[in-house]
């Protein structure tokens, strides 16, 4: 598991302020989410190519609804 002491989590920029999304923290080769709604509830982490290929599905609009 990734150590992230110290690390900032972020929100997209396009989230307005909303309590209702996902923050990152990136953490050497690895990146971790989490939900906002409920940080203490832990989080997932993607090694650097599986954070790629999700950015890439989600710019590219293979997942929308």
């Amino acid at each position: 598991m990734a150590d992230l002491s110290g690390r900032t989590w972020r929100k997209a920029t396009r989230s307005q302020g909303a309590d209702n999304c996902v923050e990152v923290a990136l953490a050497g080769s690895a990146a971790a989410i989490r939900d906002s709604k409920a940080p203490e509830a832990g989080y997932l982490t993607a090694n650097s190519a599986q954070w790629a290929g999700f950015l890439g599905a989600l710019k590219s609009g293979a997942l929308d609804g």
